[in-house]
This record gives C-alpha cells, sequence and structure tokens, in this order.
C-alpha cells in the first residue's frame, strides 16, 4: 500500500524571484511582440505571445495574470481595451490547459491549440466588438478581408466579418504559437523544469482520492469550495450588474423622457394655434403651413433618437393629422388624415379629448417600440386645438444599454477569472491536499486484523501534518481517534465474539428444547436453516426482491430459522409425538403452535425494546407464518401471496421439504426426487413460485444437504 506524506510548500526567495520574474516576461513579450508587429505592419497582432508562454510554462494564475495586467495597462491609455482583457485571460487559462494536457508536442495537437486560440480571440473577439460597437467592417485589413466575405457570398455584415476576425486570429495565433515553441526550445532545461515542477505547477505527489465503493459519493471539497467562491463571484457580480444596468435603463429613460418632453415643447411653440383649423381644412396652401412644417422637420433632424414627429388634433374618432414629418421608412399624414387610436392610447383618450397633458409613455403597437410624448397647443381662450407629439426609438435605447451590459460583463468576466484561479490555488494547496491526504490515508484504514490496524495507523502518523493552522489540529485530532479507535476496536471485537457465541448457542439451545420434545424431528431446525440459506441466496443471484434481499436480511432470517417452531413448546407431548393421524381438535392444538412462537418472541422484542432486534422481527414472521400458503388456504390467518412474509414463504418450502424427505413416527422418509416433484407441482399453490424457482435452481446443494439428513436416517429412500 503506498505511503501517504504531504509537504508544505517551502519556496526559497529566489524561487519567488524566478516566478514574479515569469511575470514580467510574460508582460513584456506582449508589448514587445504586439510593437512589433505594429512596425512590421503586419496584419497581426501577436499581442498574447506572452501570455500563452507564461500559462504554458507557469500554470493558471500566471498565465491569467499576464493575460489580465496587459490589458489594464493599456487600457490606461485606451479604455476600450480594457472590455477586450477577457479574451487575453481566457487565452492564458487556455494556454495552461492545453500544456497540462501536452497538445504543445505534437502537431495535430499543435493545430488544435492554434484552432482553440483563434476561436477565442478571433471569433469571440469579433462577437464582442458586435455587442459593444454594433454591425459594421470597421477598418483595416479585416474590413477588407469582411467585405470580401461579404462579396463572395456570406450576405451577412456579422457572419462575414465574424469570418475575417477569425482567419486573421488563426494566422495570429499560429505565429503566436510558433515563436511561444521556439522561445521554449531555447530555454535551459533546467530553467524548463523548475516551472515544470515547481510554483504554480508543483504537483504533491497525491494520487487522485476516490470514496470507498469506487467513486465519489457526491462532490468534493475542492468542488464545493470552488463552487461557494464561484458563486459569491458571480452574486455579487450579478448584483452590481443589475443595480447598474437598472440603474441605466432608469437614468436612460428619464433623460430620453426629458428630452422628448422638451422637444415636443420646442414643437408646440413652432405651431401656431389660432392657424391650427385653417392646416386641417386647407393643408400645405394655408398660411404659414410650410414654414412651421419645415421647423418641425429640423427638429427630427436634431438627433438620431428621434423617430417621429407631428401633430394631432384629438377628437372621439381618432387622431386628426395637422403635422406629420416624413421620415424614410414612413411617409408623413396628409392634414386631415384620421388615424386610429392605438390600444396603448386607450387609458388616455379622456384626458386627451379633455385637453389635458399626459406624461411620456412607452407604447409597442403599429409603428414600433417607442418612447411617446404628447404636448397640449392652447389657442388664445385656453381651448387645446391640438397636440405636437414626437417619437423616440427604444431599440436604440436598448442598444445602448446592450453595450453598456457587454462592457459590465466583459470587465467583471476578465476580473472573475483571475480571481477564481487565485482562489483555486490557495484552496488546492492549502486546504484540498493536506485533506486529501488525511482523507485517502484514513479511506485505506484497515480494520481486519490487529497488524493491519497497526500498520495503517503508523502510515497515518507518517502524513506528519504541519500547515500551523485549524488543518493541522484537524489532523492531530483524527490522528489521535484513530488511535483511540484501534484500541476500542480490539476490546470490543473480543466481547462482540463472546456475545454472539453466547446468544448463537442460546438459539440453538431453544430450538434443542423444543426438538427433543418431538422424537420425530432429528436435525430438522439445522436443516431448514440450511436450506433457507440456499434459497435467499440463490434468489438474490436471480434478482428476487432486490430491494428486499440484502445481505444483512439474509443474515437475520437464516439466523432466526431455527426458531421457526418454537411455538410447540406450547403443545402437549401427546400430540406431538402420536403417531397415527391426528383428530380435528388435536390438529387445531397443532397449528396453534404458530400464534403462542410468535407472542414467545414479541414478548422477547419487547424485552430488547430499542436494541438491535431484526433477527427477532424474522424470528417472529417465520414462527407465526411458516405454515401459510402462497393461495391463501394457509393457517394461522390465510394470508395469501405477497402478504405472507418473505422469510415464511422461503421457509415453508424449506419445512415441507424437509418434512417429506424426513422419517417420522407415522411415515417412513421420501425420496428426494419424489419430495423435489411434489415441491415443483406445488409452486403457485402451496409455496410462491420464486422461492421454489430458486430451490430448484439449487438442487445440488439441496441434495447435498438432504444426503447428510438420509445419511441420519436410513428409512428415507
Amino acid at each position: 500500500m503506498t505511503k501517504l506524506r504531504y509537504k508544505r510548500s517551502t519556496y526559497s526567495k529566489t524561487a519567488w524571484l524566478y516566478q514574479a520574474g515569469l511575470l514580467l516576461f510574460g508582460i513584456l513579450l506582449n508589448f514587445a511582440f504586439s510593437r512589433l508587429a505594429g512596425v512590421l505592419n503586419a496584419p497581426l497582432y501577436l499581442d498574447s505571445v506572452g501570455t500563452i508562454l507564461t500559462g504554458a510554462l507557469g500554470g493558471y494564475v500566471p498565465g491569467i495574470l499576464v493575460g489580465f495586467i496587459t490589458n489594464f495597462i493599456t487600457g490606461l491609455e485606451d479604455f476600450t481595451n480594457t472590455y477586450y482583457g477577457v479574451l487575453n485571460v481566457l487565452i492564458g487559462a487556455m494556454a495552461a490547459f492545453m500544456a497540462k494536457r501536452n497538445m504543445y508536442r505534437r502537431f495535430p495537437h499543435v493545430l488544435l491549440t492554434v484552432l482553440v486560440f483563434a476561436l477565442t480571440g478571433g471569433a469571440l473577439g469579433s462577437v464582442l466588438t458586435w455587442l459593444l460597437y454594433g454591425g459594421g467592417f470597421g477598418q483595416g485589413i479585416t474590413a477588407s478581408l469582411g467585405h470580401w466575405f461579404y462579396d463572395s457570398g456570406i450576405r451577412n455584415i456579422f457572419w462575414a466579418q465574424l469570418s475575417a476576425d477569425f482567419l486573421i486570429d488563426l494566422l495570429d495565433k499560429g505565429v503566436s504559437v510558433v515563436t511561444v515553441s521556439v522561445i521554449v526550445l531555447l530555454m535551459p532545461k533546467k530553467v524548463r523544469r523548475f516551472y515544470n515542477r515547481s510554483g504554480w505547477k508543483k504537483d504533491r505527489g497525491l494520487k487522485k482520492h476516490t470514496l470507498a465503493g469506487g467513486g465519489h459519493r457526491g462532490l468534493s471539497l475542492r468542488t464545493k469550495i470552488i463552487a461557494c467562491v464561484a458563486a459569491a463571484i458571480c452574486a455579487v457580480g450579478f448584483a452590481v450588474a443589475y443595480v447598474s444596468v437598472h440603474q441605466y435603463h432608469d437614468a436612460s429613460l428619464e433623460e430620453q423622457a426629458g428630452f422628448v418632453g422638451d422637444l415636443t415643447q420646442m414643437a408646440a411653440s413652432s405651431i401656431d394655434p389660432e392657424k391650427v383649423d385653417s392646416y386641417l381644412a386647407e393643408g400645405e396652401a394655408a398660411e404659414g403651413y410650410t414654414e412651421t412644417k419645415k421647423a418641425l422637420q429640423r427638429l427630427w433632424e436634431s438627433s438620431e433618437n428621434i423617430q417621429f414627429v407631428y401633430a394631432y388634433r384629438i377628437l372621439a374618432d381618432g387622431c386628426h393629422v395637422v403635422f406629420d414629418v416624413d421620415t424614410p421608412e414612413y411617409p408623413g399624414g396628409k392634414p386631415g388624415d384620421i388615424i386610429p387610436f392605438d390600444e396603448s392610447f386607450e387609458k388616455l383618450i379622456p384626458d386627451l379629448l379633455a385637453g389635458k397633458r399626459i406624461d411620456p409613455i412607452v407604447t409597442n403597437d403599429t409603428y414600433g417600440w417607442l418612447l411617446t410624448a404628447y404636448e397640449p397647443v392652447y389657442n388664445a381662450d385656453g381651448k387645446c386645438v391640438c397636440y405636437a407629439a414626437a417619437d423616440v426609438s427604444m431599440p436604440r435605447l436598448i442598444t445602448n444599454e446592450r453595450i453598456f451590459v457587454t462592457r459590465i460583463l466583459s470587465l467583471f468576466t476578465s476580473v472573475s477569472i483571475l480571481l477564481l484561479a487565485v482562489g483555486i490555488y490557495l484552496v488546492k494547496y492549502g486546504i484540498i491536499n493536506p485533506v486529501n491526504a488525511m482523507t485517502e490515508a484514513a479511506s485505506d484504514f484497515a480494520y481486519d486484523s490487529e497488524e493491519a490496524r497497526k500498520d495503517t495507523l503508523q502510515r497515518m502518523r507518517e502524513l506528519d501534518i504541519r500547515t500551523g493552522d485549524e488543518i493541522e489540529v484537524l489532523y492531530e485530532s483524527l490522528t489521535k481517534t484513530n488511535e483511540d479507535t484501534v484500541g476500542y476496536i480490539s476490546e470490543s471485537q473480543k466481547k462482540n465474539e463472546t456475545i454472539n457465541r453466547l446468544q448463537t448457542g442460546l438459539i440453538f439451545v431453544m430450538a434443542d428444547m423444543v426438538e427433543s420434545r418431538d422424537k420425530s424431528t432429528g436435525s430438522h431446525i439445522r436443516n431448514t436453516a440450511e436450506y433457507v440459506r440456499i434459497i435467499l441466496e440463490e434468489m438474490k443471484r436471480e434478482g428476487f426482491y432486490a430491494d428486499l434481499l440484502t445481505d444483512s436480511y439474509i443474515e437475520d432470517v437464516v439466523y432466526s430459522a431455527p426458531l421457526h417452531d418454537i411455538g410447540k413448546i406450547g403443545v402437549s407431548d401427546t400430540i406431538l409425538n402420536k403417531p397415527g393421524k391426528l383428530t380435528d381438535e388435536e390438529f387445531g392444538q397443532m397449528k396453534a403452535h404458530t400464534v403462542i412462537g410468535g407472542k414467545m418472541i414479541d414478548a422477547a422484542i419487547r424485552q430488547l425494546a430499542g436494541e438491535n432486534t431484526g433477527y427477532l422481527k424474522e424470528a417472529r414472521n417465520l414462527a407465526v407464518a411458516h405454515h401459510e400458503k402462497w393461495n391463501g388456504k394457509g393457517y394461522p390467518y390465510g394470508l395469501k401471496g405477497e402478504e405472507i412474509p418473505l422469510s415464511a414463504r422461503v421457509m415453508a418450502v424449506a419445512d415441507v421439504f424437509d418434512a417429506l424427505i424426513s422419517a417420522r413416527v407415522y411415515k417412513p422418509g421420501m425420496p428426494v426426487d419424489q419430495a423435489l416433484d411434489i415441491i415443483r407441482k406445488e409452486s403457485g399453490e402451496q409455496f410462491d413460485p420464486k422461492a421454489v424457482q430458486a430451490f430448484l435452481n439449487s438442487e445440488a446443494q439441496v441434495r447435498a444437504v438432504a444426503a447428510g439428513k438420509q445419511k441420519e436416517n436410513p428409512a428415507a429412500g
């Protein structure tokens, strides 16, 4: 058995300098190669060479750190670069993942690695750009390539640009991976070995822990802690994002509502209320109509968020057009046209007819999803002659919100990955490894012998965990507990062996007391117990009653089988040993032994209340019901089928078979073949068919037991 030992991390200052040097080297490589690509004016970025190298050599934590720090530094110059930090962080994590699986050594694996990096930097980066800035081909060589894909048949701007970004990044990551491979090859072997065997990638030498039964019985401690950390990070991030987005949405909506309200006031001030009647009657021919419409046109052109600008007179039959500015999508209505009320305005119609002011309203009806504001236009008499109105496009607001959410999620994801990687590192080497060392040692603990217990206890002591915290206290407590347990086990085993021998002896003494009164039973109780064991084990192999036939159940039934006739203590010797056929009255007294036996065992169970009485409960079932029949014609209660306890159904087969082949004072023993035929014929009538099948399937074992019986009873056969 493997000896386990957990040793604390004891890195020297030099080792930590090596780790810091790797981080600094990776960051400098990112900037150096990125600048080189710019100087050469190559269609490459080369801004992740250092990230890939650091992840491949140092593991997850340094790879992610280099990716995060690189984008943080570039973000100081241009903050938009910060939103792309998640890509470099993911590349750092993937570089470590690929290195852990030796994906840099063989050419097909290298191609797969490049493809994964390109999907992250190119495809995912393209999606991120689309979420941040919307559609379009942008500038540079990727834009030209995007136009080429579009003209070549990909008639969708998003997919054309994504294809271009992926192709360029495939080339970029191919060059980056080759560059990393060259750097690693030129690196001294001693340095490579150091980073592969120490620091963030140090292997503690523990075997993969599995619990008894060949697998984990649930989530591991490592998974639970990491899940808690991840859940906490996500919960905080979600709460911050939710509040931020909610406030952004409310602020944007309030801002746009104020904007569209101001705009409708300006529109209302542009309309001469005394001329509205002439505008409706004469249209564009009315004096001042054209100038007013041009003023409204200029208001519409003042912001790209404005969808419509118009003026309506609200009457009971609908909205009468006074002015309606033309847009590229919708030509404006003519003066006097009547537009039906949209469903969203039904609750506002009474206020509109009364000429009251109304608050801006969000609608989603005929003309789409809009934020609408109405401003009443009053004449000199204070009467509302029309409403000046404007609509702001809500989808454009949602686009701004989408960009805002994308920025938050991008920043949050990169920071979360970094925090999670550091958390995993601390959890693994500060908690998981020492706990797993203790768990493995404890799970391998052998209790089967005194020598084995001492040997495994020694291995537990050899772990010698010295973490200086609660883990060390746990180890010391576990070791002491195991030492105490070994002592208790040794003492308890000796006592249990004595008790079991005493208990088994008492059961057979009780059974022998009954057997000694019945001169014809011979070794009946021992043989029936053996038949019961044979039947139950075969039924378990066949899968019968799988939910009930456990090892402990079989042990209880076999253990209590000798007590099935205990009730015969209450039957007179005259009846028990009568050589001839019993009268009805005598048979009635004989049948009472089942009820008598049940009461005797019930009394024993009551005396042992709170103790392990499983075997006595089965002894009661056997004593009461072993003369019940599958067809319901047995005694004492006439139980039928599976109403009869399983142990009693099995005992019925064993009891009858043994009675058939045994010589009694009133009959000779029957040949085994004949007895087997009777058992077979009574399947489904007197006996449970499955019990019979198991009995017949085990014929060889049955005959072996019966042979011993017949040697004791030469008259049989």
